[in-house]
């Protein structure tokens, strides 16, 4: 895996490169089909990755949110975010980061979160320690709901759910902040919160954050308490203390 993480790291450097002359100058952005964003820098970052991919991994798969899926023929997928969190990227806030994962079949084994203006990174392999910026971290011991810290990137990802879901999640816990995008995972994999609820994310939204949480000794699920993976649905529990995912689960039931 040594190769890899290394690779991944390069990935992500050359992905901050392309984007840091780009914030904060942006000026329009174009909707795609699902009326999401999309930048410039997206498209540059992504094609550039799958360039090194293509030169030095011909056989591995590729699945990125700009330019979709090529097939693996090696049993590996690198599954690349550009920029996770465009709107924050647009609006000039250094909440979105580069999202590389890597999956072995349906597997997340390695993944990097990558903020190039904070210059944030964390990584995780699978069976290792999970680091931030080169340093070992490790969620917060937190075994009881109403002391948790949680995030979640926006309150309209539950507007499909019952009116009163959005009580229900504050009323159990110590607080939730809005706006964390990707950060919010790398945070909880620090001991800076403990718990975050999304939906509607496709898996280039989530995969990397698999082996960083899980790696810092937290769990990831969805929301039937079942593993990740590439074939998984949209709506994801991250805890640090292991502890908090039965009350979690309870919370979206």
């Amino acid at each position: 895996m040594q190769e890899f993480r290394a690779l991944a790291n390069r990935l992500a450097d050359e992905a901050g490169s392309i984007i840091r002359p780009y914030f904060r100058a942006i000026e329009t952005s174009e909707s795609k089909a699902d009326e999401s964003p999309v930048t410039v820098a997206d498209r540059a970052v992504e094609q550039r990755i799958r360039d090194i991919l293509e030169q030095e991994r011909p056989r591995d798969g590729i699945f990125g949110e700009e330019f979709g899926i090529k097939k693996s023929e090696s049993g590996l997928t690198w599954v690349i975010d550009p920029i996770d969190g465009t709107k924050p990227f647009i609006s000039g806030r250094a909440t979105f980061g580069t999202l590389i994962a890597l999956c072995e079949g349906d597997e997340a084994v390695l993944g990097l979160i990558d903020q190039p203006i904070v210059r944030d990174r964390w990584v995780g392999v699978k069976g290792e320690r999970t680091t931030h910026n080169g340093n070992v971290c490790k969620v917060r011991v937190c075994p009881t709901l109403k002391d948790a810290r949680c995030s979640s990137t926006s309150p309209a990802m539950f507007f499909h759910r019952e009116p009163e879901f959005l009580k229900n999640w504050k009323r159990q816990v110590n607080f939730i902040t809005w706006g964390g995008d990707c950060i919010a995972y790398g945070l909880l994999a620090s001991g800076h919160l403990d718990l975050v609820i999304e939906a509607d994310l496709k898996p280039y939204d989530f995969l990397a954050h698999i082996p960083i949480i899980e790696g810092a000794g937290g769990l990831m699920r969805d929301w039937q308490g079942n593993r990740l993976g590439l074939s998984s649905g949209k709506e994801v529990i991250a805890v640090g203390d292991p502890s908090l995912l039965e009350g979690a689960l309870g919370i979206v039931a």
